[in-house]
This record gives structure tokens, C-alpha cells and sequence, in this order.
């Protein structure tokens, strides 16, 4: 028996002529879609939208729910290229399996870049695409599925890659160690996952390793990433003896058999050393979906055990729904399991249409979002999100959300409103590109001589929509740099071309010392900066001691009374401004914590020469008076003022509220403040008290000291001007057996005697001090 869906009216039109039924959506027998799309419909019909609407034809939904869109994304040296590497090897993309750090010197297929294959870490994103027979959980039955797949890296430092591809993708794959489980740049990864709603499913590679212990990862998920997960795979073996894994929701034994694993063997009879554990792990999945899926948890309280049909259906609800995670258990190294995982990406992530994507409406007041259907015959919408210069020009990646993108066709640059033609389209697979005429909706491509910026929206210039950009995180450290000899045009080609592609990488020239300063996410970061300019534009450049991005910020209120007045021999200038600044918090609504407010009444002020005043105050906030660094955390509020019917001007009332800002700022009691990185060390366990001390040493704040079998973590909080040459002493103290990462945490006041310092070193390069 089929129970009917009710769709709301707002999108009825999306399924005219189709009904929810498990024939029409070709969902394996499953009927998973239908709950899916009708669940999407219900989130999408509370959005308003007065824009016509456009069906999904047949043909739009038949290539659809085979169609997938997928990141792989982890900590670093979890395993996310080697996976990418096996799953490009079995869908028959690439002829070899290549490692990371193979002694061929070839290296892996998505690592494209020399860098990349002699540090052996990935620096870039790379896309790809591929084609799978997936199985079906229930049947077994064959269906043949596109997926889109970008690799990531796991450096804090390059963390604008995962960023950008996990705002343009409808699922990820979150790859973590057996051994290490989670650890700092995964919860990094699990944050950017909650951001873009991205469903996930998980999996625990390496489990050849010694010290695999796959149940205390699925813990560590629900506990540090607060997420439902039960394990869907039983280890079949352990360490150098895994052989397969227990499909837990279709109750086989899966082998992997012949050269490099590509055989895939199924048995009915599962291990009898493994026959316990597998029916206590299935229990438990049970029991976890049970608490996130009602129709699991109504067929428990009945006492009713659900079939095999009904787990893989509440699996891929809960997943699609972000309240649980699938974990698939396997080693990409040892070419075991991996087969199955790629069954599950197709079998419980979300396709293009069940992803809820809306798009605002310029053209309305207040910007409406609009919900954005991928239909192949609707107006055209597609994001740009990622840019690099290659061979030829500037290549744009692009996700198309609606309508389809032609080869040859004109498109609309919504941010600046310009006409551009679409001179080559093609699809990557990894550095190599493979021409295409045209491509449609839930795709990602790429296009040449298409001049834009990362975030920008592109349209057939029949709507007005623009879509929201990605996060971008704010700097954390600064370099000067300078050319060996002479400096030529390639200098500033590079950073022009690294500006561009990298929105994380900024640079300046300090208005003091002249020096050309990059700023960056971390020393490795700048580091592969520095180096690429050498190898790729011939230009060796040296740098000098990193910065740290301190920061101002006020600490209590101050009244100002400030007027400005200048005679000269014509029209002087005349501008007085009354009001006060107060500490603010960081406001989730405008995304800052910064704001200018107005509160002039009865024409005190003009109200044309009110943006000069916010001008004015934002101007002041770009340097303080302390130490020469950005204030943040600051409001002010303009009460009243006067003005001059011949005198006054948008100058002279920016000069006014820049003279009364920095007249008061000394009334706020400033303070300078410090970024604080969260530092993850991980060394054997007879270290731990050296790795400690040399924490402490630091300025160092423990949070967490975990031992597991030969080593330890131990997680600190440690101000990053503490940071610098940490590497070499965590060599010396572990002999070299320690690894450490950190990302950026927080802005922290320093000590006072630190503020004194910096506040004393910013006096003597004023120009006053030095006379």
C-alpha cells in the first residue's frame, strides 16, 4: 500500500504529471525519494516567491536522481586523496593507482600541482567526475549514477578550498582516521558542513593500521561533532587481517578479490568470528535511527522489527534530513571497502533536487528568497566559486542550480551587470579538461575568458537573482616580502593572480615602511606562496619576521563633543558632531561587530552628510591610536550636531567624526587584543610531559589530554605570537615523533605588560616621537 504524499500549492507545478510513487522517481525500489522531495517541498513552500515557476520535466528527474555532487573532505593525512584515488580506479576514470607519496614519483591523479606531489599534501581543490554501477541496498540490483567529486585539502591553512566546494555541493564524504579519530581540522570541516547544510556520510579509514579502534571513532562523532551515527559496516578481521566488511543493512559479507580489489564478492554467510558483533552493531544502528526517524522509532515502541527495506529508507531520510551520519569502515590504502562506500554516497545522499538552494530577488525590496528548481528549461542561474589561471586565461569552476549553460551563449554577471560570452565550456578531471557544448542543472563545469570574482552569480539576464557568496575567514598571520634584486613586472603579476584566486590572501603596502606586506591562514600557507612565485614567475623572494594580526578594541563608553572649523581665504569648513562610542559584540545579523547609527532628529545634520560621518568613523577604526592595528568591536551613535549653510561639507563632516573618535579613544580604555589558535599535538605517550612544558612555556592554556594506546593528544589554547619556530622545538622534545596543527580560534586581550610593549614600539615609528 502507497500512502499519498500531499505536496503544498507553492510546488505543486514541480511535480505536475508525476506521482510520488516509487515507478516514477526510479528510487530502487525504495520509494526514498518521494518522502525526500515531498520533505523538500514542505521546507521551500514557506519561502515567498512571486516568480514564475517552472516544471521538472521527465527527463529532468530521471537524470537527476542518478546525479550526485560530492566533497571528501577530513584532517590532514586521513586519507582523502588516496580514497579519491581508489574511487576514480574502480569507476574506471584512471587505468593505475598512483599514492600520495609512491616511490614512482607519478603521484596521486588529484594532486596535480609539483608542490602537491613533493610535499606530498594537497594545497588545491580538484574537481572530478565519474560513473557508478551502485547496487542497491536491497536488491543488489545495478543502476548508473554521475557523481561530481571534489577533493579537499586538510591544512587549516588552504581551509577557503573546503569552504568554497562545500558551498556548491549536495553531500560530502568526511574521512577519518581509525587511529587518531576526530581531531581539530575535522571539526573544522564538521562546522563548514552545518553552514552549507551539507548531509555527510563518514568513513573510518585505515583500519589496517595497528591501533584501529573504529567503535571509539564512532563515539568521538556523537560526542565532539554532536551528531547521530551508527556504524552500517562490521570489520571483517582487524589490523593486517582485514579482509571485507558486514553489510549491516542487506545482512552480507562483502569481500574485496583480484588485482588491487577491484572484484567485489558478496556472501549470504557471514564470519562466525564476526557473527556476534554484527548483530549487536545492527542492533544498534537500529536503535540509533530510532531516536532520529519516526517511523523507526513508532515500529520499536510496537516491538516490531523493521526489514531491510525500511533501515536503508530511514537511513537515507535521516541523512538527507542532517540529523544522522552513515559510517562506512574501511582502508583506501589496502583497497578494502571502498566499492561499498561508493554504493552508499549514491544510496543515501541527496541528490540536486532534494538540496533546498534559494536565490534573492534584486528586483524586490527586500531581496526575497527565491527557491531555485534544477530544471533544464528554467532561466539560467549558476555560481561561480572557484578561479585559477590557467594555460589559457582565467578558468572559472561554476555550479549551474537552473537552466542549462550553452557553449557560445551570453550570460549576465549579476554583481556587475555585464554581458559575457561563454567562449569554451568544459569538465575537469583534475588538471585535465575535457570539452563540452553544453551542460545542465546539479552540474559543475568550467569556463574560459569569463572575467569575475569568486562568489559572483551568472544569468541568462532574464531574472535578477544573485545568490548569497561563501564565508570567508579573516587572516591570522602577515610577512613582508620583497624581490632578490631587481623587482620586476612577474612580482606583482603573482600576487595579483594569487589575490584573485584566493580571497584568504591579502596584500598591502604599509603606508610607513613601504613594505609590500601578504597576509595569509598560517606560515605554511604564506610559505607555498613564497615558493610558487619562485617556480612559476621566475622570482625569488625573501621575507621577513611573520606579524600577528593584533587588534584594537574599547572597553567602555565615551561621550563626544567635537567641531571642526577651518578658515581659509574662500568657503572654510565647518561641521560639529555630538554623540558617543561604546563597546559592541559581534552582531549575527549584519555580520559584524562594527556599526554606525544615527539618531539625528529635526535636520541637526543633514541628512547628506550623514554618510560622510559613517565614512568618517569606519576610517578611524582602520588604524588606532594604540598601536597602529584595527579597532573592532566598537559603535557609534550620533546624537546631534550642527552645520554651516555655506561651510559645511561631506568633508569636513568626515574630518569632524575621525577628529572626534580619535579625540575620545583614549576616554574608552583601550586594549589590544591577540589571536589564539587552538594547537593539537599528537606524540607518544612517553613525551607528555615534555610536550606539556613546552605548551606551557609558551603562554599555553590546556584544554584536553587524551593517552590512547602508544601516543597522546593534548589540545591547547596558545596565543599565536607564541607559536612561531614551535615546529622545530616539538621536533627536539619528541625526536621527532610529534606532529602538531592549529587553526585560529579567537581575539583574546594580551597582557599588560605584552600592550605596553607594542604600544611603546608603535610610538617610536611615529614621526613626532622621532624629532
Amino acid at each position: 500500500m502507497q500512502v499519498p504524499c500531499r505536496v503544498p500549492t507553492p510546488w505543486s507545478w514541480a511535480l505536475k504529471g508525476t506521482r510520488l510513487t516509487r515507478t516514477c522517481l526510479h528510487v530502487s525500489h525504495m520509494g526514498r525519494r518521494a518522502a525526500s522531495v515531498a520533505a523538500t517541498a514542505r521546507k521551500a513552500s514557506d519561502l515567498p516567491s512571486e516568480s514564475p515557476k517552472y516544471e521538472l520535466s521527465e527527463a529532468d528527474i530521471k537524470r537527476i536522481n542518478f546525479q550526485r555532487n560530492i566533497g571528501v573532505s577530513a584532517h590532514i593525512d586521513s586519507g582523502k586523496t588516496t580514497l579519491t584515488e581508489r574511487i576514480l580506479y574502480y569507476t574506471g576514470r584512471i587505468r593505475e593507482i598512483h599514492e600520495v607519496r609512491g616511490r614512482d614519483a607519478v603521484g596521486a591523479k588529484m594532486d596535480s600541482m609539483e608542490l602537491e606531489r613533493e610535499k606530498g599534501i594537497t594545497i588545491q581543490s580538484a574537481a572530478t567526475f565519474c560513473d557508478w554501477n551502485a547496487s542497491s541496498p536491497i536488491t543488489g540490483d545495478k543502476e548508473k549514477y554521475a557523481i561530481n567529486i571534489i577533493d579537499t585539502p586538510g591544512h587549516v591553512d588552504f581551509t577557503i578550498e573546503v569552504e568554497r566546494a562545500l558551498r556548491v555541493l549536495d553531500g560530502a564524504i568526511l574521512v577519518l582516521c581509525a587511529v587518531a579519530g576526530v581531531q581539530s581540522q575535522t571539526t573544522t570541516v564538521d562546522r563548514q558542513m552545518r553552514r552549507y547544510n551539507v548531509p555527510r556520510v563518514s568513513f573510518i579509514n585505515k583500519l589496517d593500521r595497528p591501533g584501529a579502534n573504529p567503535w571509539r571513532v564512532i563515539n568521538q562523532i556523537r560526542t565532539k561533532l554532536k551528531i547521530a551515527a551508527a556504524a552500517v559496516h562490521v570489520p571483517i578481521g582487524v589490523e593486517d587481517e582485514l579482509r571485507g566488511v558486514v553489510d549491516l543493512v542487506r545482512w552480507k559479507a562483502v569481500y574485496n578479490q583480484g588485482e588491487k580489489g577491484i572484484d567485489v564478492v558478496e556472501s549470504d554467510e557471514i564470519p562466525a568470528d564476526v557473527l556476534e558483533l554484527a548483530k549487536e552493531k545492527r542492533a544498534e544502528l537500529i536503535e540509533q535511527l530510532a531516536e532520529v526517524d519516526e517511523q523507526i522509532g513508532d515500529l520499536i515502541l510496537c516491538d516490531e522489527m523493521p526489514t531491510n527495506v525500511q533501515i536503508a529508507q530511514a537511513i537515507r531520510r535521516a541523512t538527507v534530513g542532517l540529523k544522522f551520519s552513515p559510517v562506512f569502515l574501511g582502508s583506501a590504502i589496502k583497497n578494502t571497502a571502498v566499492q561499498p562506500l561508493l554504493d552508499g554516497v549514491c544510496s543515501y545522499l541527496a541528490n540536486p533536487a532534494e538540496s533546498t538552494v534559494t536565490a534573492h530577488d534584486t528586483t524586490q525590496p527586500a531581496a526575497p528568497p527565491v527557491p531555485l528548481i534544477p530544471a533544464a528549461e528554467a532561466p539560467l542561474v549558476a555560481l561561480a566559486f572557484k578561479l585559477e589561471e590557467g594555460r589559457f586565461g582565467q578558468l572559472t569552476y561554476m555550479r549551474v542550480y537552473q537552466g542549462t549553460l550553452k557553449k557560445g551563449s551570453y550570460v549576465f554577471n549579476a554583481r556587475t551587470d555585464k554581458k559575457v560570452k561563454v567562449p569554451r565550456l568544459v569538465r575537469m578531471h583534475s588538471n585535465e579538461m575535457e570539452d563540452i557544448d553544453s551542460i545542465g542543472p546539479g552540474e559543475i563545469c568550467a569556463v574560459f575568458g569569463v572575467e569575475c570574482s569568486s562568489g559572483d552569480t551568472f544569468t541568462d539576464g532574464t531574472t535578477s537573482f544573485s545568490m548569497t557568496s561563501m564565508y570567508v575567514p579573516e587572516p591570522v598571520i602577515s610577512l613582508a616580502i620583497k624581490p632578490v634584486g631587481q623587482e620586476t613586472p612577474n612580482f606583482s603579476r603573482a600576487l595579483s593572480r594569487f589575490q584573485k584566486e584566493d580571497p584568504t590572501f591579502k596584500v598591502h603596502i604599509d603606508p610607513e615602511s613601504k613594505e609590500t606586506i601578504i597576509s595569509g591562514m598560517g606560515e605554511l600557507h604564506l610559505e607555498i606562496y613564497v615558493e610558487r612565485m619562485r617556480r612559476e614567475y621566475n622570482v625569488a623572494c625573501t621575507t621577513g619576521k611573520p606579524r600577528v594580526a593584533y587588534r584594537e578594541t574599547i572597553t567602555q563608553r565615551a561621550d563626544f563633543h567635537f567641531t571642526h572649523k577651518k578658515q581659509t581665504g574662500g568657503a572654510g569648513q565647518f561641521a560639529r558632531v555630538i554623540g558617543y562610542v561604546e563597546p559592541m559584540e559581534f552582531d549575527p545579523e549584519i555580520g559584524r561587530d562594527t556599526q554606525f547609527e544615527s539618531l539625528i532628529m529635526g535636520g541637526a545634520i543633514p541628512s547628506n552628510y550623514i554618510p560622510a560621518c559613517e565614512k568618517g568613523f569606519f576610517e578611524a577604526l582602520g588604524k588606532g591610536t594604540l598601536s597602529g592595528n584595527p579597532i573592532v568591536g566598537c559603535r557609534m551613535v550620533l546624537q546631534d550636531g550642527s552645520y554651516h549653510i555655506v561651510d559645511s561639507s561631506e568633508l569636513a563632516f568626515r574630518i569632524a567624526t575621525i577628529s572626534a573618535f580619535r579625540e575620545i579613544y583614549t576616554q574608552t580604555r583601550p586594549i589590544i587584543l591577540e589571536p589564539i589558535m587552538t594547537v593539537e599535538v599528537i606524540a607518544p605517550s612517553e613525551f607528555q610531559s615534555a610536550v606539556i612544558g613546552s605548551l606551557n612555556q609558551r603562554r599555553g592554556t590546556i584544554l584536553d589530554s587524551e593517552v590512547r594506546d602508544e601516543e597522546f593528544v593534548c589540545t591547547a589554547e596558545v596565543p599565536l605570537n607564541d607559536m612561531f619556530g614551535y615546529s622545530s622545538q616539538l621536533r627536539g622534545v619528541t625526536q621527532g615523533k610529534g606532529e602538531f596543527s592549529m587553526e585560529y580560534k579567537t581575539h583574546l586581550p594580551v597582557l599588560p605588560n605584552v600592550q605596553k610593549e607594542l604600544a611603546e614600539a608603535y610610538r617610536k615609528t611615529l614621526p613626532q616621537a622621532k624629532k
